[in-house]
C-alpha cells in the first residue's frame, strides 16, 4: 500500500515557510527606521525662531517717530502692562502661515528685572505680561527671549530705584503647539 500523506507535509511546510518569510520582512522593515536625536529638536527650533523673531517684531518701532523716541509695540505693552494687545498681536504674529490654515501656537510671556530697593535687596521680580492658555505641566515648551532697555520713567516702579536712569528688562515667551 503507497502512503499518500506527502502532499499535506508540503503544504503545511509551504505555509510555515510562507509565515517565516512575512514575519521576518515586518522585523527588517521595523528595523531600518533610523530615528537621530537631532530630527527631535528641529520642530522646536522653528519655533523658537518664530518667536523670537515676532518678539524682534514688536520691539522694532514701526515709524521714524516711534524710532526717534525709542518706543516701539513692546515697549508700549510692558509701560502700560497691556495683556490684550500682546496676545492680540502676538498671536497674530506667530500664527501666520500664509495661504494655509493657522497654526494651534499657544504661549505664555512675562517680563522680569531686578528690583533694586533695599527691601527687596536686589531681588530679580518677573512680572506675567500675557497668555493665551495656561501651562497645565503637559507641554513641551520653548523659549523666546528679548532684551529690552526701559527708561526709568516709564517702567513699573517695582523694576528699580528712581536713581537708575534706564533699566534692562528681559522680555521672555514660553510657546508650544496644541
Amino acid at each position: 500500500m503507497k502512503n499518500t500523506d506527502g502532499g499535506q507535509l508540503y503544504t503545511i511546510e509551504g505555509f510555515a515557510a510562507a509565515l517565516i518569510m512575512l514575519i521576518t520582512a515586518y522585523l527588517v522593515v521595523n528595523a531600518t527606521s533610523i530615528y537621530t536625536a537631532g530630527d527631535t529638536h528641529i520642530s522646536d527650533m522653528q519655533l523658537e525662531a518664530l518667536g523670537t523673531d515676532a518678539l524682534k517684531m514688536m520691539g522694532t518701532p514701526m515709524n521714524s517717530t516711534e524710532s526717534v523716541n525709542g518706543n516701539s509695540t513692546l515697549r508700549t505693552i510692558i509701560e502700560t502692562s497691556d495683556s490684550d494687545t500682546f496676545r492680540e498681536q502676538f498671536l497674530e504674529l506667530v500664527n501666520i502661515t500664509g495661504t494655509g490654515s493657522r497654526q494651534d501656537i499657544q504661549f505664555t510671556a512675562s517680563y522680569t528685572c531686578r528690583n533694586t530697593s533695599p527691601a527687596a535687596n536686589n531681588a530679580m521680580e518677573t512680572i506675567p505680561i500675557s497668555y493665551s492658555r495656561n501651562i497645565t505641566g503637559g507641554e513641551h515648551t520653548v523659549r523666546a527671549t528679548k532684551w529690552m532697555i526701559m527708561d526709568e520713567t516709564t517702567v513699573p516702579p517695582i523694576c528699580g530705584s528712581p536713581s537708575e536712569s534706564y533699566r534692562a528688562v528681559l522680555v521672555e515667551v514660553l510657546l508650544w503647539r496644541d
